[in-house]
């Protein structure tokens, strides 16, 4: 079968859609802040709420 392309392009070949990505850069960023901050609370938070425990226990003495 013959098909006249002449009047009209041809079109484009077929190509597979591509994936969404999963995170753009904002809530990457987001992401990676919000996971830093954790660890950091992770270290700090026991020395605070130690400091915060002996305070009490030195109050109550």
């Amino acid at each position: 079968m013959f098909v006249d392309f002449r009047d009209t392009p041809a079109p484009p070949p077929w190509q597979p859609p591509r994936p969404q990505p999963r995170l753009t850069g904002r809530q990457r960023r987001v992401m990676t802040g919000v996971i830093g901050l954790n660890l950091f609370l992770l270290l700090v938070a026991p020395i605070g709420g130690a400091t915060i425990f002996a305070a009490i226990a030195v109050a109550f003495r």
